[in-house]
């Protein structure tokens, strides 16, 4: 259990619950080794405590929806750190220092003062946190999903795909227990901290991948890289290196992604023909907390529905690489079509690709 975190249904709105949603994060953020961050979402929870006035404030306090599920202290932490990125609010260096002895909640007071105006639009969408890393769990799923006797020929369509980071996942090269996936020497290479048995050891291809996200981001484009970058917690250095990696990839080849929702890109994908001898896959990370609850439904129905037409020779499958709240754990699951239709857990993982503990 994380210390000083609230158990709240997660699609809580009302009275007390945006500042518990502040609480929480920053408690997350700790627990996370993320102190920096930590401190700035608790400086924004003293000043929202406080009754500091502000338009920007106001429409925190007053948010209409349900603040844990829509990250809310994320977005506006997100705005803080681009104008620390940027250069334009010189104070707000102690804190992405880590300086001591300073009155984090003052500092960004002044930071909000002089740049409301900028920081409001931060609030109007969810946090883009697009991370590279994680395609280690997808790869180390589509290894099993290949074990289990499916073509280990994957055509990759992805809900939330953001900047696309992932939707390039064949250019890059994992050692996964000793297990190694993917060109050498890759785009990038992965080799998170392996607990329990290494996945299960197979040639597979990745013949096609397309995503879509309803806010898709350009990496090509210096001041939508900087959004992206701006949701990078400072303490995880690595990720940005990451994302000037992906960066370089988008510029030789971008990615295959579409602005449109997940259900209306399901439904559109899943009625395409399908290859034999190739296993269509929908893959999704820390993204389906973000996704209305009638667009959850439809994704479901129409992967329900298209698997109950699978066959070997085409056959579906669904990787999960979602946050389990209860135990602060991010789990892998897997369904597929022949076969097991209820979703199988394969690991526990790092948010970021830094560990993946194997169940399967």
């Amino acid at each position: 259990m994380v210390q000083g975190y609230q158990f709240i249904d997660i699609n809580a709105k009302g009275e007390g619950i945006v500042v518990a949603a502040f609480d929480n994060q920053v408690a997350y953020c700790r627990a996370s080794g993320a102190t920096v961050t930590a401190r700035v979402v608790a400086a924004l929870r003293d000043l929202l405590d406080r009754g500091e006035p502000g338009e920007l404030l106001d429409a925190i306090r007053a948010w209409p929806g349900a603040p844990l599920a829509d990250a809310l202290p994320l977005r506006v932490a997100g705005g803080v750190h681009a104008l620390h990125l940027k250069g334009v609010e010189p104070g707000l260096a102690a804190i992405y220092e880590d300086r001591a002895g300073v009155d984090d909640a003052e500092i960004v007071a002044a930071a909000i003062r002089a740049h409301e105006a900028e920081l409001l639009p931060w609030l109007d969408g969810p946090p883009q946190t697009n991370e590279a890393g994680r395609s280690c769990n997808f790869i180390a799923a589509m290894l099993w999903l290949a074990e289990q006797g499916l073509p280990p020929r994957f055509e990759c369509l992805e809900i939330g795909s953001s900047a696309g980071i992932n939707l390039m996942l064949d250019r890059y090269h994992y050692d996964l227990a000793g297990v190694q996936v993917g060109p050498e020497p890759g785009a990038m290479r992965f080799q998170p901290e392996w607990q329990g048995n290494p996945p299960p050891v197979h040639q597979i291809e990745i013949v096609s991948t397309k995503g879509c996200d309803v806010a898709p981001v350009d990496l090509t484009d210096p001041e939508q890289a900087l959004r992206l970058k701006a949701y990078i917690w400072p303490e995880h250095s690595v990720r940005f290196g990451r994302l000037e990696a992906a960066i370089a990839e988008a510029a030789k080849s971008a990615p295959d992604l579409v602005q449109m929702n997940g259900a209306d890109f399901i439904e559109t994908e899943l009625a395409k023909p399908q290859p034999a001898g190739t296993t269509r896959v929908m893959m999704h990370s820390v993204v389906w907390q973000y996704i209305p609850a009638d667009q959850q439904e439809r994704i479901t129905r129409a992967m329900e529905t298209a698997g109950a037409a699978a066959t070997p020779e085409r056959p579906l499958a669904w990787i999960s690489l979602e946050a389990n709240r209860l135990l602060h754990l991010h789990e892998t699951t897997v369904r597929y079509w022949p076969g097991r239709a209820e979703p199988v857990q394969v690991a526990t993982a790092h948010p970021h690709g830094a560990s993946i503990a194997w169940q399967a």
